[in-house]
C-alpha cells in the first residue's frame, strides 16, 4: 500500500510537470487602466490557484475565530462546572478494596 501511494504521488507530479512543460508559451493578462502582465501560462495558472486559496482562507477566517471563541467559552464553562461538582461531592469517598488479603 505504501508503494502504491508513492506511485500515485509520482504520477501526479509527472503529470503536472508535463503540463508545465507543454504550457510554456507567453500569455498576456490584461488588468484595469491598460496595464498587463506577460508571463508563461503555467505561471498564470499557478498564480490564479494561489490567489483562490488565499481568498478562500480569508473568507473562512471570521468563522474560524467565532468557532475558536465559542470553544473557549464552552471549555471555561465546563471547567467551572467540574470545579463546582468536585466541591459539592460527598465527603465520604468509597474506600479502596484490597484484593488478595
Amino acid at each position: 500500500m505504501k508503494y502504491l501511494l508513492w506511485l500515485l504521488k509520482a504520477a501526479i507530479f509527472f503529470t503536472l510537470f508535463a503540463f508545465a512543460l507543454n504550457n510554456q508559451q507567453t500569455v498576456t493578462v490584461h488588468f484595469f487602466f491598460g496595464t498587463y502582465w506577460l508571463a508563461p501560462l503555467v505561471l498564470v495558472v499557478l498564480a490564479a490557484f494561489v490567489a483562490g486559496l488565499i481568498a478562500g482562507m480569508l473568507v473562512m477566517v471570521p468563522r474560524w475565530w467565532k468557532q475558536r471563541s465559542t470553544a473557549a467559552k464552552l471549555s471555561k464553562t465546563e471547567a467551572a462546572a467540574d470545579n463546582q461538582a468536585a466541591d459539592s461531592a460527598s465527603p465520604d469517598p468509597i474506600p479502596p478494596t484490597i484484593h488478595g488479603l
